[in-house]
């Protein structure tokens, strides 16, 4: 039953990986006040934002579709856009400027003052969304991280989410709790009259 022992043994790692998450007082702090942020932004009439690279790109749509369709029950939808759809866009800026431009010339064509700018990597080290982080900050974006336990994001963004683990695809994981956790909340609270 080899293939039993390495099941287990993922879920126990993801599960400690996420003991960690909760037991982190930075961490959950973090969290909060993230989510708080984009309650407010979106009580402001601003939008969220989201970017990433590969699964991270997943991500960044997986958690833009909460927003906008629904999470835990039926509402109007909230503004929220990936970066990472289109791909006449996203070959276009490729081909014209550059990968490590990819996400901020979208910001600085869809980003607003007051808005709510998510950028994933799991290295802290992906320079397209640096790069964002940089355009964000100088243009009143509020940038988020959310990471792994290191990288140059760290020092990059206004708030970062560190995942404590160095594991990709424990800290992806990790990532879409985070998410899911941020659209639950602000769904609850900016809706707060419905069931």
């Amino acid at each position: 039953m080899e293939g039993l022992s390495y099941f287990t043994h993922s879920i126990a790692d993801s599960m400690a990986v996420k003991q960690r998450l909760l037991e982190s007082p930075a961490v959950m702090s973090t969290l909060a006040d993230v989510a708080e942020l984009c309650l407010a932004a979106y009580r402001r009439g601003n939008k969220i934002i989201l970017a990433g690279n590969g699964g991270s790109a997943a991500d960044a749509q997986h958690i833009a579709a909460e927003f906008v369709s629904r999470f835990n029950f039926d509402r109007p939808g909230l503004p929220s856009l990936a970066l990472t759809t289109d791909t006449s866009i996203l070959t276009a800026i490729g081909n014209d400027y550059g990968f490590e431009k990819l996400f901020e010339r979208q910001l600085q064509a869809n980003g607003q003052p007051g808005d709510v700018f998510i950028g994933i990597s799991t290295s802290g080290n992906s320079a397209n969304i640096l790069r964002a982080m940089e355009y964000a900050r100088e243009h009143d974006i509020i940038s988020v991280g959310l990471a792994g336990q290191g990288g140059a994001i760290q020092e990059s963004c206004d708030y970062c989410i560190s995942v404590p683990s160095g594991d990709t695809p424990r800290i992806q994981e990790c990532h879409i709790l985070i998410g899911h956790m941020i659209c639950g909340y602000v769904e609850k609270e900016y809706f707060y009259d419905r069931p």
